[in-house]
């Protein structure tokens, strides 16, 4: 089934308040019962680079964005420029009235000479001039209706109401008139604007900002016909709670509720938000009473990985959260753990790399790295979420793999999951659960010698807690004994491998089959695509959307990418006509994964590296051209500024 859904975006420097502006518009869509994805894009520079907010919405579930753009909200002429082509005939473009005799090419000082290089091309072949005046009246030849704002001028009127001669006091609140404008445009319910406002900011301000955003949209309603504007977005009543939350926040409440006490970090993108939003709910109330969550900024990765193993043996329920370059000092702390069978998570949000590559951009090209990290071998497990509600529930379910398998367990994320917004009705909490594992205590011990690494037929050997009495206990970076001294007799050292590798076996053979793979769409058809992470939603509306049209298709999203249920896929993908492999990397690792450990090899290739994630539409075009047989065995997908 296709989903009608109007798609809103605003565009502008960093520091303009674009961000604030797409909270707002999401709570506000969300309070009229409406559905909504969210998709932020910003550069690595805290301030004046180019951003964006891609909201979509529905009244029924979105899984993800769409190319289309039907209101465009420029804060400046650049957005202008990098949007222009996104927004649909019969769209709209809101842009301040200021930006209008802006030369695009000797103007706007942020766009890189391989960017101007482009817009030179683009202005040759369309035959236009260089003002943003040229390039509205390009807009409008194809459909797109323009609404010149004076948003100075409103200000002005905002400052009278308010009493305050300076506007620049008041230059910030250009996103909320926008607002103003993009809602009247919409036809949308002033009220439900206002609550989201008022739930937004500071009481000091709210009153302000509700005068401006009053102030634009009755402007906008007395000087524009707003009913020749094609959209409209109609609340909608419902009988449910619901959320709207982005995926730093959905892990940050699933670490809690699963149970995390400890949890350590030091700055990164983009994993950070995850700690503040910790740091800023510090305090929890439970059933029981009022309890707390540790959160220990360290001075570096080193400090951090290790300082949460530390805690795990302590006893409590640690995390660390981090990206591709943090990973990357942590490995050596991750080999510590995975020697000494500590039940540490990690939290790993993907950017682009190498190096510093793009720290404020999406990728999926760590897969490989988090399987194979710290030198020599040891088991662990790589758990991959496919959207905002798994993060929630994985990041609890984590806890439960590490403590009863006594290993790190990596929990696979990316910076397009951790920056998109979505709604959902409120998770049934319910389906959480603490399962611990084999731990003993002082009563379990009295009159025994404690074995902290006894050999055992699963591997897995009786755990006690630091400082619990009878259990004396040694860690190092050794290989060692069942006691934890340093050993490097042969027998040890291969009945000590074979027991924390054989934990693999265990893992595959215990854990359900639903937390290791997703199936959507037929089964039996002869062509399955495979994925991994977050392209889920978009490959899902666009199977829907393909199977309307009359083809069959099925989609495996392998959640456990280690161990990978090898055994299993090799059931569902041996003999199909076309297996098509879905990634947001060069060198489509998941793929190479199936070939290595399932021996069945895909055929068709979709890949996606410019650090936007991918979208359902170009999903969409991708599959229909492998199935009517006019692709390439390998498509490469390029859209988004």
């Amino acid at each position: 089934m296709v989903i009608e859904s109007i798609n809103w975006m605003a565009g502008g420097p960093q520091g303009s308040g674009v961000d604030t502006a797409s909270t707002i518009f999401g709570r506000a869509c969300g309070y009229g019962g409406l559905y909504v994805f969210g998709r932020r894009e910003f550069h690595s520079n805290i301030k004046t680079m180019h951003s964006y907010f891609h909201q979509r919405v529905s009244k029924q579930p979105t899984l993800a964005n769409i190319s289309d753009v039907n209101l465009l909200a420029a804060f400046d002429a650049e957005t202008v420029v990098r949007h222009i082509d996104e927004v649909v005939s019969e769209g709209g473009l809101i842009v301040d009235s200021r930006y209008l005799s802006v030369n695009v090419l000797k103007d706007i000082v942020t766009f890189s000479e391989d960017y101007k290089n482009q817009i030179r091309a683009f202005i040759q072949q369309h035959n236009i001039g260089e003002s943003i005046n040229d390039f509205l009246s390009y807009a409008k030849n194809k459909g797109i209706q323009i609404y010149s704002i004076a948003y100075m001028d409103l200000l002005s009127e905002v400052g009278k109401k308010l009493q305050i001669e300076k506007i620049s006091k008041l230059s910030k609140m250009i996103n909320v008139l926008s607002l103003g404008v993009s809602f009247a445009l919409l036809k949308y319910d002033l009220n439900l604007v206002e609550a989201a406002i008022k739930a937004t900011f500071h009481e000091k301000i709210v009153d302000m900002n509700l005068t401006a955003l009053k102030e634009a949209y009755e402007y906008t309603e007395n000087t524009f016909n707003v009913t020749n504007f094609k959209y409209k977005l109609e609340k909608q009543s419902i009988n449910e709670e619901r959320i709207f939350l982005n995926g730093n926040q959905a892990v940050a409440m699933g670490k809690v509720l699963g149970g995390c006490r400890v949890q350590t970090y030091y700055p990164i993108t983009p994993a950070s938000d995850e700690s503040e939003y910790l740091e800023a709910h510090e305090i929890l109330k439970t059933k029981t009473g009022k309890e707390a969550i540790i959160v220990l900024q360290t001075e570096d990765e080193i400090a951090a990985v290790n300082s949460a193993s530390g805690a795990c043996l302590a006893g409590a329920r640690a995390a660390t959260s981090t990206s591709g370059p943090g990973f990357s000092l942590m490995a050596e702390g991750l080999g510590w753990a995975g020697n000494n069978e500590v039940p540490l998570v990690i939290t790993l949000y993907q950017r682009g790399g190498p190096a510093t590559g793009q720290p404020t951009r999406h990728s999926q090209q760590d897969l490989r790295f988090v399987i194979h990290a710290a030198h020599g071998e040891f088991a662990r497990i790589v758990l991959a979420s496919g959207d905002i509600q798994e993060a929630f529930f994985d990041a609890a379910e984590v806890f439960n793999l590490a403590e009863k398998y006594q290993l790190p367990v990596i929990h696979l994320l990316d910076k397009g999951m951790a920056n998109s917004s979505q709604t959902y009705p409120v998770f049934d909490y319910s389906k959480v659960r603490i399962e611990r594992g084999s731990i003993v205590d002082e009563k379990d011990l009295k009159g025994k010698v404690y074995k902290r690494f006894e050999f055992t037929d699963t591997g897995v050997s009786p755990r006690a807690f630091l400082g619990t009495k009878n259990a004396v206990q040694w860690y190092s970076g050794d290989e060692h004994n069942e006691m934890g001294n340093i050993n490097e007799e042969t027998f040890i050292r291969r009945k000590m491998m074979d027991k924390r590798i054989q934990k693999l076996e265990l893992v595959d053979k215990e854990v359900p089959l639903d937390l290791k793979v997703n199936f959507f769409g037929d089964k039996e058809s002869e062509n399955i695509v495979v994925s991994w992470g977050s392209p889920k939603g978009a490959i899902i509306e666009a199977l829907n959307q393909l199977r309307q049209e009359g083809y069959s298709l099925g989609f495996i999203q392998i959640r456990m990418v280690h161990p990978l249920p090898s055994a299993y896929l090799k059931q569902l993908l041996l003999g199909k006509t076309r297996i098509i492999d879905v990634e947001d990397n060069h060198t489509a690792q998941l793929a190479g994964l199936i070939t290595e450990h399932a021996h069945v090899k895909p055929n068709y290739y979709i890949l996606k590296y410019t650090g936007r994630p991918m979208l359902t539409t170009e999903i969409y075009e991708a599959l229909k051209s492998i199935l009517n047989n006019k692709a390439a065995s390998r498509q490469v997908l390029t859209y988004g500024a």
